[in-house]
């Protein structure tokens, strides 16, 4: 069955890739964009203005919202912070409400984060695992996901996309370790104890298509790999797909002071399952570290 997808955050790296696979699929996407526009496959919105085009909204099957301030910048900037939250709070605000007051209700597909569990150590973390900790990131997703109760509320189908790192050498964070492995710079950080949790882009398009498809789906749901590695893990997998040593630290204190609201993120531990997608009889393509560096890091320029 062929659905129509609306897609706000299309023009970035995810939305850029999804487009590609749903069209391919056969699936109709217009994307909303934040300028006027008469182009075919796109429509224009100001989520800041409270503006977005109602009849688009009705004749959708799936509403998509990857929209947001990037998560890439001055950590130590309120301005950034502030950013990062409002820019993703109001986007799903406005498309949730959008959806709570149409007739069809289409489905919501809502970004969201993995930060939203905070550090849990080597605690196995599903779907239905707690939210601890006022780390930013994990602030930002628990009212990131509360702005999609308005669709929630009204009987729509809302699924909560908390991703974890997509890893590819085209974009962040892959990109910028690439470089620093590559230049000998490679290290694990703090103790390496702590889960990292991540994805390939395919297996993220595909998890994200293979929701959007099904219609049992609904909830959170970790899109992550299927076995979660360590820091340290991670760090001899990228050293050893690079052949360049990895055998320094970073120490924990360097890092609370480097890396500022971000340094839970990197220092805290989320050792997750997919166990949401695992249900739905989804396959990941790249299930471990070693098999997400490799797809990551051959993918085309």
């Amino acid at each position: 069955m062929s659905l129509h997808v609306v897609i706000a955050g299309a023009s970035g790296f995810l939305g850029t890739h999804l487009t590609e696979r749903l069209r391919a699929r056969g699936h109709e996407v217009t994307h909303l964009v934040r300028h006027p526009t008469q182009e075919p496959g796109e429509a224009s919105w100001d989520p800041y203005g409270d503006v977005y085009p109602p009849a688009l909204i009705e004749a959708a099957d799936v509403v998509v919202n990857l929209a947001g301030a990037p998560l890439i910048g001055n950590p130590h900037s309120q301005k950034w912070a502030d950013a990062v939250l409002e820019s993703r709070v109001t986007t799903t605000r406005l498309l949730a409400s959008a959806i709570a007051r149409s007739d069809r209700k289409p489905a919501f597909m809502a970004g969201s984060g993995v930060s939203i569990y905070g550090d849990h150590g080597d605690t196995v973390l599903t779907e239905a695992s707690d939210s601890r900790g006022h780390a930013l990131l994990t602030e930002v997703a628990r009212q990131w996901e509360a702005a999609t109760q308005p669709a929630e509320d009204a009987g729509a189908r809302v699924v909560r996309l908390r991703t974890s790192p997509v890893m590819d050498r085209r974009s962040a964070p892959l990109a910028q370790l690439r470089l620093l492995f590559s230049l000998g710079l490679g290290a694990r950080l703090g103790s390496g104890e702590q889960h990292m949790a991540m994805i390939s882009l395919r297996d993220w398009v595909d998890a994200v298509v293979h929701l959007a498809e099904h219609e049992q789906a609904s909830g959170p749901v970790n899109l992550v790999s299927a076995v979660t590695p360590t820091n340290a893990e991670f760090t001899r997998a990228l050293a050893h797909a690079l052949h360049r040593p990895a055998v320094v630290f970073a120490p924990a204190p360097v890092m609370k002071v480097a890396a500022g609201r971000l340094a839970p993120e990197l220092l805290g531990s989320l050792n997750l399952r997919p166990a949401a997608l695992e249900a739905l009889g989804f396959t990941h393509r790249d299930p471990d570290v070693a098999a997400v560096l490799a797809a990551g890091l051959a993918a085309a320029d």
